[in-house]
């Protein structure tokens, strides 16, 4: 088991299988109140000194660091690699993440609201109940299992939410928004192929040109979202609530959706 594997090896492994697995099955392996999980072993001042010291020519790197709790808000991480990282209930709101690498980061409840991740990389990691509200995602690669987050005008413009086929040793590896709150959000162009929506709320919603075949939408709340290009290839849409959409006759493949019986048409 990935609790006799030392340090971040174990972390990582345990944060990959959680994408694979349920939440509610992960969880079950995981003390979140030990110092491993609510801990900071840095302070706000010692992660500026090491940018500061880093300079624009080097690249910041925290894999497995303890940052949970801190108040991290408004700083410049850029580039940052913070694979492996706690970074639970920490305050990121306002942070400039652009390029950033999160890979089988924890971030559990952490406030990324108005926070920049354009391009930024979040493969495997944990962010369920994440704030990031008005957050910029745009071009991102997002394989995180986002449970029960907030997204509420978010921007993920040309991101990839979509299933890793290639890797597959321990699991599905794809973004999951379960009952995640995704009203007002962009989602123009964006890779949703295989995605996990299941009960998410999708008001107001643009996507124009994304790709939710084979996407898992049951029990989701499609209102007033515009699918204009949207491509429903073997969709589940099984009591999906599907309300005032608008374009839906300029979507691909609507037809060829799965459970269309079931669809909930308001």
């Amino acid at each position: 088991m990935a609790r006799h594997i030392p340090g971040v090896i174990a972390w990582a492994m345990l944060g990959l299988a959680a994408v694979g697995a349920t939440a509610e099955d992960m969880m079950q392996h995981v003390d979140l109140t030990s110092p491993e999980m609510t801990s900071a072993e840095m302070t706000r001042a010692d992660l500026e000194a090491e940018i500061a010291k880093a300079g624009s020519s080097e690249r910041v790197d925290l894999t497995g660091k303890k940052l949970s709790g801190l108040d991290l808000s408004g700083l410049d991480l850029s580039h940052i690699v913070l694979r492996a990282a706690r970074l639970n209930r920490t305050k990121l709101a306002g942070v400039k993440l652009d390029g950033a690498v999160l890979d089988q980061a924890w971030a559990l409840e952490a406030d990324l609201s108005r926070a920049s991740l354009k391009g930024a990389s979040l493969f495997a990691a944990q962010m369920q109940r994440a704030r990031i509200d008005g957050a910029d995602l745009s071009h991102a690669r997002i394989a995180a299992d986002l449970s029960g987050a907030s997204l509420a005008g978010a921007s993920l413009t040309g991101a990839d939410l979509g299933a890793d086929m290639k890797n597959q040793s321990m699991g599905l590896m794809r973004a999951v928004l379960r009952s995640a709150n995704l009203d007002g959000a962009i989602m123009r162009d964006a890779n949703l192929s295989r995605a996990d929506l299941e009960f998410a709320s999708l008001r107001n919603v643009d996507l124009t040109n994304a790709s939710l075949a084979g996407a898992a939408l049951g029990g989701a709340t499609l209102f007033r979202v515009v699918l204009i290009g949207t491509d429903f290839l073997g969709a589940d849409l099984a009591s999906t609530r599907l309300i005032a959409p608008i374009g839906l006759e300029a979507a691909k493949n609507f037809d060829k959706a799965r459970n269309l019986d079931r669809l909930l048409r308001e």
